[in-house]
């Protein structure tokens, strides 16, 4: 491994192990909100941090999930557990700092994930499946742990679009042979989307209804014979509030 490709195996590891703190911390401000006791806050930590990567690793069948061969992981999981158990996060910049590694963390987590799922030689389709489950999976477990409908469908500003994005560009980049300048970009792009998402309120929108209308001919013959005689008089030019009308 070069020199350049160790600095880069190095800051990717900063900005996932950071992430995994700052997601583990979210955990934890979730448990109190919940008011659960510090095994609620651990637990809701570990699944936050660190269940995406674990659920990507299980999809792909290639041995143990990394987030349990290397402990720095488990560690930060747990350390954020219990920061959030002891410090509450209300202040503005607490709140500042957790949301840009949290943005940080989007990114590179969809890189990762798309990656490792190319390297399993995966299609590209899959690749970016992978990535986005890597990088929102452990919000998912978390608020299904809590009962709780997942905020990325709904609600929430783009965070799976944050996601889609980071993982597709990776996926491309990768493909024409930029790993380097793939996982760069995917983790700028990622953090700028949801940082932008988060200052100026962007969300997707809901389910619209398309109305579709009611065959008048078949469910309502009256309907259909009085517009049938509205048109013969106004072509007659007969007035139809005059009472002989349609006589």
């Amino acid at each position: 491994m070069n020199t350049e490709s160790e600095t880069l195996f190095e800051i990717i590891r900063f900005v996932d192990l950071a992430g995994v703190l700052a997601n583990a911390i979210l955990g934890g401000v979730a448990a109190r909100t919940a008011r659960l006791d510090i095994v609620g806050f651990v637990v809701l930590a570990i699944m936050s941090g660190l269940g995406g990567g674990m659920i990507r690793d299980t999809l792909l069948q290639q041995g143990t999930p990394a987030a349990l061969l290397d402990p720095a992981y488990l560690i930060c999981a747990i350390l954020g557990g219990v920061i959030a158990y002891f410090v509450t996060f209300n202040g503005r910049w607490t709140r500042r700092v957790l949301l840009l590694l949290d943005a940080l963390a989007v990114g590179c987590w969809s890189a990762v994930g798309a990656q490792k799922a190319l390297e399993a030689g995966l299609g590209w389709l899959p690749a970016i499946l992978l990535g986005m489950i890597t990088a929102v999976g452990g919000g998912m477990v978390r608020d299904i742990m809590l009962l709780k409908v997942p905020t990325i469908f709904g609600g929430n500003t783009l965070y799976a679009t944050s996601a889609l994005l980071a993982s597709t560009e990776m996926v491309i980049l990768s493909k024409l042979g930029f790993v380097a300048i793939g996982t760069g970009v995917a983790i700028l792009s990622g953090a700028a989307l949801s940082l932008l998402a988060k200052r100026y309120g962007w969300i997707l929108p809901t389910g619209y209804a398309l109305r579709i209308p009611k065959p008048i001919l078949l469910l309502n013959p009256r309907a259909w014979r009085q517009r049938r005689l509205d048109a013969r008089n106004a072509r007659n030019g007969v007035n139809p509030d005059d009472p002989g009308a349609g006589v």
